[in-house]
């Protein structure tokens, strides 16, 4: 029998240990960021039952979950018409669960399930891997990362506020350039309401989302094909043609929603958090964009994506406002607000720009070498000194030739080899050798230690 080849599904992927270490990195940065606003860490299962799942992100959403066989015999209570049928409603029959398509939905059922101990508002994070059964592509997966950061249980903008300095300081800390998109989903209701359509707002937005890719002349043949009269088409070319900074933007607005009391609110929430910005300094460019239209099936408030400036990607993080998520699961009137950095992405966008620093790369800062068995006596002792107090350090496990050991600490990136043989050992110094440099000098153990602390 021939062997079989190694492979890994589709959209998946192995991490190499360089890999992890900057992966690490990301987590890291972003988890530290979390925790200086106040923010606390959940885990939810991978697979969630599909009755919580299903119907929370749309026909779309409902087709890229990864659904789980029950075990034992499955088809032994199937209906014989479906099996030659419809695959998803058999799926339905023969499956209880699924892997978790994002954070979100897991996050309010765990609030509602854990009602009585938890403390509101409730400020989490999450991060964790997420599952679609999506077509891969480049920047496209069907497992990755989220990086989830929500607070529930509060209606104020402050909440807002504080999730753009934290996507700000993030970004700031990775050196990853970028800009922070903002919408607000009750403008784009106060537009599909003054042009006269306003049950068409998801077919509004979802063509007007497209703008960037399809332009002006591709969003209009979409409306009319999603049966949109050419009257209320023209009234829309005033928003997309709206010129100015954010609030040169927003008084042009007010005169074009005048007589929408809903899009008038989303305005006015934008306003209010764009002035807290008007006293808070960040490094990081706000912009207003009408065209922005993610996650409408819970987003009812403001809308964030952040793109990044130098390599062209998509969305690299996105969320927004949800005023009534756990109410599908019985606690109604509870608002949220939430972003998702995807941490898949964000690694992509630092590789093309190379800006991973340089010291992360190697775990290991000192390779004793191996000379033999008095001198792994001798050195043992040192390493544990080294390890106790904070140095990773590591003794090439075989005395090989010399050639070997250093090849192996060059393709580690170890920055320092220190050698120890008889001479050294009655002399009581180490020889250290700078790989980086490669300066190579005498010096006493605890010089080495202080040097390295």
């Amino acid at each position: 029998m021939a062997a079989q080849k190694p492979s890994v599904p589709k959209g998946t992927r192995d991490f190499s240990p360089l890999e992890m270490v900057k992966r690490n990195f990301i987590f890291d940065t972003i988890k530290d960021v979390f925790k200086r606003y106040g923010y606390l860490p959940i885990e939810t299962p991978s697979m969630e039952n599909l009755s919580t799942l299903l119907g929370k992100y749309g026909d779309e959403g409902d087709k890229l979950l990864f659904k789980i066989l029950n075990s034992g015999d499955y088809l032994e209570k199937v209906n014989n018409n479906l099996k030659d049928i419809d695959s998803n409603k058999l799926a339905l029959q023969i499956c209880e669960k699924g892997l978790r398509y994002d954070l979100t939905v897991p996050f309010a059922r765990y609030v509602v399930q854990h009602l009585n101990e938890i403390t509101f508002p409730f400020k989490r994070y999450q991060v964790q891997p997420v599952w679609r059964a999506d077509r891969p592509q480049k920047g496209r997966y069907r497992e990755f990362y989220q990086c989830d950061v929500d607070v529930i249980g509060s209606n104020s903008l402050l909440n807002e506020v504080e999730l753009i300095q934290i996507i700000d300081q993030v970004f700031q800390s990775l050196k990853v350039n970028v800009v922070i998109k903002m919408n607000n989903r009750k403008i784009l209701a106060g537009i599909a309401e003054v042009i006269g359509e306003p049950d068409k707002i998801i077919d509004i937005t979802i063509a007007i989302d497209k703008l960037e890719k399809i332009g002006k002349k591709g969003v209009y043949d979409e409306l009319i094909g999603r049966g949109l009269s050419s009257g209320s088409i023209s009234e829309i070319d005033p928003i997309l043609e709206l010129k100015g900074d954010n609030f040169d933007k927003l008084s042009s607005l007010k005169k074009i929603l005048r007589n929408s009391e809903i899009g008038l609110k989303g305005i006015d929430e934008l306003e209010t958090i764009l002035n807290y910005f008007e006293t808070i300094d960040i490094n990081t460019e706000l912009e207003l964009d009408l065209t922005l239209a993610r996650g409408l099936n819970y987003y009812t408030g403001a809308i964030i994506e952040v793109k990044a400036l130098e390599v062209e990607i998509g969305s690299i993080c996105g969320g927004g406002r949800y005023d009534d998520l756990t109410g599908v699961f019985g606690l109604k009137d509870v608002s949220g607000v939430g972003v998702s950095f995807g941490a898949d992405r964000i690694y992509d966008v630092m590789e093309q720009l190379d800006s991973f620093p340089k010291e992360i790369v190697s775990s290991t800062k000192v390779l004793f070498v191996n000379f033999g068995e008095n001198e792994e006596k001798y050195c043992l002792p040192l390493l544990k000194i080294l390890r106790d107090n904070g140095v990773n350090s590591e003794i090439y496990p075989d005395s090989a030739k010399m050639n070997k050991q250093m090849t192996y600490a060059n393709n580690k990136n170890i920055p320092f080899v220190i050698l120890v043989g008889e001479n050294e050992m009655q002399k009581g110094v180490l020889t250290v050798k700078n790989m980086v440099s490669g300066e190579q000098f005498e010096m006493k153990f605890d010089e080495l230690l202080q040097k390295l602390k």
